[in-house]
């Protein structure tokens, strides 16, 4: 049964990417019948996919239970790649990180949730583990509420009504009423704050990275330690920063997208 109708959609490949992000925090490895529960798939369906990935060397098997190899990075890797946005944000993530002391991220939205595409970390205790690819509700996020509200109101509607995929529960929750105003608040400002909603212990400001015609790209926080930095500190001295690291992000996003390709004659 095609999902949406069109008869160009390839059902064997949504299931096998069905398969692949059933693979969630907490649960790294599973068995045949567990994916076939996560994903809805018929036990056979879903060992065929299992088998599949496996000879590809996406999953591997080992005692009766399923698991990603590294290789599943590759397809994360391939995308930060065609879009440059680490090579061209390294430098001034480094510099923020060395000017602030603090881990900085890069993230962008994907569905309800935030994904993050660049990250250099600084070795604290924080309560919450983050790599690149690594996904959290957008909602309770500095970087979500910045990405967030630079969607058009029926964007925003659609995304709010997807359910999160990150597996983290979130401790802020607000109504609908609550989300427009903190918002509409982030968009007179230009920047976005949160003051331990995602979990206890982490607090963040972050600003939005846009492209050339002003367009909200991504977004680019310093994340700090609640026991170690007041939000005073986040606001007065590690925000002027950050924003002046988002314009340089921006202008390099600008240019390099902007850049003329090469034609090579045949």
């Amino acid at each position: 049964m095609r999902r949406d109708g069109n008869p160009e959609f390839i059902e064997a490949l949504a299931r096998g990417l069905d398969v692949l992000r059933c693979f969630q925090p907490g649960r790294p490895a599973m068995t045949l019948s567990e994916v076939a529960a996560a994903t809805e798939l018929a036990r056979p369906t879903a060992r065929r996919i299992l088998i599949t990935l496996e000879q590809l060397g996406y999953v591997r098997s080992a005692d009766g239970t399923f698991s990603l190899t590294p290789r599943v990075l590759e397809l994360g890797m391939a995308y930060i790649g065609s879009v440059n946005l680490w090579e061209l944000a390294r430098p001034h993530l480094r510099e923020l990180v060395s000017q602030t002391g603090e881990s900085c991220s890069i993230a962008q939205l994907d569905g309800s949730d935030i994904v993050y595409v660049a990250r250099v970390a600084v070795p604290k205790l924080v309560a919450l583990a983050v790599t690149i690819g690594t996904r959290f509700p957008a909602l309770p996020t500095s970087l979500g509420k910045v990405l967030l509200a630079a969607l058009s109101p029926g964007e925003l509607d659609r995304v709010l009504a997807e359910p999160s995929r990150s597996g983290v529960p979130q401790r802020w929750t607000p109504e609908r009423d609550e989300i427009d105003a903190a918002l509409r608040d982030v968009r007179a400002r230009g920047w976005a704050a949160t003051d331990q909603q995602l979990a206890l212990g982490i607090r963040s400001v972050a600003a939005p990275i846009r492209d050339g015609e002003g367009k909200v790209v991504a977004a680019v926080n310093v994340n700090a330690h609640a026991a170690e930095t007041t939000m005073e500190t986040l606001v007065d001295h590690h925000l002027p920063l950050l924003l002046r690291a988002a314009s340089a992000i921006s202008a390099d996003w600008d240019a390099w997208h902007a850049r003329p390709l090469e034609t090579v004659a045949t």
